[in-house]
């Protein structure tokens, strides 16, 4: 296990993620993240080389051994380490280390970032301050909204950032729209019109200049369907973001 705080005592493990460790644009979420956790003065530690994907993509391809064969040897890791509470950037790995995980002998208080976000300024530990001029619209994360009912959190956290303006889509909440890369889709070539590019038009209604979200695959479907419909105007944010971008 790799300290990320010289201070002595760790209260959480941020758990990264594929995503956050591999593609280039979530690697600037992780470290915005990792900032805001050093401001906040959180002890907190990440695995590195010894955290292993959680086994959620290949549980929903159908690779069911291959998805147990790493829940358990992430399992054996954490157990070994003794850790209690973990943050995950990624709904996917939220979702996964929270529910499905316990099944195998993990037992963990997992929170998603939106959560300990949330948590860090209604404590007082983070204050934003810095004016963040932005008109915005928030995607609900399937995994983070209608798998877990996490809809109040992150647009919570959008709400204390000084400057930024909020505007809900037709399809938000429970009634979100998908982004195209749940259950293992995104490494899918879709036929007909994409996914992706629907929920880029539902953005396009609400006359937002910038889209938020909590979820790394949601970033890059929303990422790869402004750049694809030639809509780079439209900015694309994790929440992590711009809160650094306040504090």
């Amino acid at each position: 296990m790799a300290e990320a705080n010289a201070a002595e005592g760790i209260e959480v493990l941020y758990w990264v993620g594929c995503a956050a460790s591999f593609d280039d644009r979530n690697r600037k979420v992780a470290q915005a993240f990792a900032r805001i956790l050093r401001k906040a003065g959180v002890r907190f530690a990440i695995l590195g080389p010894e955290e292993k994907c959680t086994g959620d993509p290949p549980r929903r391809l159908g690779n069911e051994y291959l998805a147990q064969t790493m829940i358990m040897g992430n399992v054996e890791t954490l157990n070994r380490y003794g850790v209690t509470r973990i943050v995950a950037t990624c709904p996917h790995c939220f979702n996964t280390l929270k529910n499905e995980y316990p099944d195998f002998g993990g037992k963990y208080d997992v929170v998603h970032h939106s959560q300990f976000l949330r948590e860090l300024i209604d404590s007082g530990r983070l204050t934003p301050t810095k004016e963040v001029l932005q008109f915005l619209t928030y995607h609900d994360a399937c995994y983070l909204g209608r798998y877990n009912q996490i809809f109040d959190e992150p647009r919570e956290v959008l709400y204390r950032i000084p400057g930024v303006r909020v505007v809900e889509m037709e399809k938000s909440r429970d009634r979100g729209f998908c982004c195209g890369a749940g259950g293992a889709r995104m490494w899918m070539e879709e036929r007909g019109e994409k996914v992706n590019h629907r929920r880029l038009s539902h953005i396009e209604e609400t006359h937002a200049n910038a889209v938020a979200t909590a979820c790394p695959y949601c970033l890059i479907m929303l990422d790869d369907a402004a750049k694809t419909k030639n809509r780079e105007d439209i900015r694309r944010y994790d929440i992590a973001e711009l809160l650094d971008r306040s504090i």
